[in-house]
């Protein structure tokens, strides 16, 4: 689906206090953008929003970097973000950024969780390493989270699915904590979880919920 451009994207990002710039400098200095040393956890890909803002909201004690790579989506959440819902939250801040760069902006075991929900599928076997839990994206994390840090994915692509449980057994230093293909009916599984605005929606379609935790092992 080909994202729609928004002309004031760009410089409302620039302007926005808690949209990091120059991020490469903070590298191993995030308790100092946040002004405490509380865990750091990291969305990947958040879209809209509003699972970070809800997970930030009702877990004050954990710093949020919320990670999109498009302007015009990055948008749309921080204008959700500087709704009244939200506007006390001191515990958020955005970057726009392509993953790929994950290493040039944290140092090893500066982040305790990574989010990675309802990911691009690449479905195309000669994009296999773009998808955001393949090997090579899983060595990345593991040089920025700390020993027993996690990784949770949730996908409605059962094809994805797969091929990440595969590449968590495969890659050295990852172990696979937990999974189940229907989410919304797993007691252990679903307890605390939010809901993004595509789980939402394809929940309502009937479509079955995949999850899985991967954690770093050392």
């Amino acid at each position: 689906m080909r994202l729609r451009n928004i002309p004031r994207a760009r410089s409302t990002i620039e302007a926005h206090q808690d949209v990091i710039k120059e991020a490469e400098k903070q590298k191993g200095c995030w308790e100092k953008v946040f002004g405490n040393t509380a865990p750091i956890h990291i969305e990947i890909g958040m879209g809209k929003g509003r699972f970070l803002l809800q997970m930030a909201a009702g877990n004050p004690n954990v710093n949020y970097i919320g990670i999109e790579r498009y302007s015009s989506v990055l948008l749309r959440a921080i204008e959700r973000y500087d709704t009244q819902e939200f506007q006390d939250l001191m515990n958020v801040r955005f970057l726009c950024m392509d993953a790929h760069d994950l290493e040039n902006i944290f140092a090893p075991g500066e982040v305790e969780r990574i989010y990675l929900n309802f990911s691009d599928p690449w479905p195309k076997a000669r994009h296999a390493q773009r998808r955001l839990t393949s090997l090579s994206f899983l060595e990345r994390y593991g040089n920025i989270i700390q020993p027993g840090g996690r990784v949770e994915f949730k996908t409605d692509n059962q094809a994805l699915f797969q091929f990440s449980l595969e590449q968590v057994e495969a890659v050295e230093g990852w172990g696979l904590e937990g999974y189940t293909c229907d989410l919304h009916h797993d007691e252990a599984m679903n307890r605390g979880n939010v809901m993004t605005e595509y789980e939402e929606k394809f929940s309502e379609k009937g479509n079955p919920i995949y999850k899985l935790i991967a954690v770093r092992n050392k």
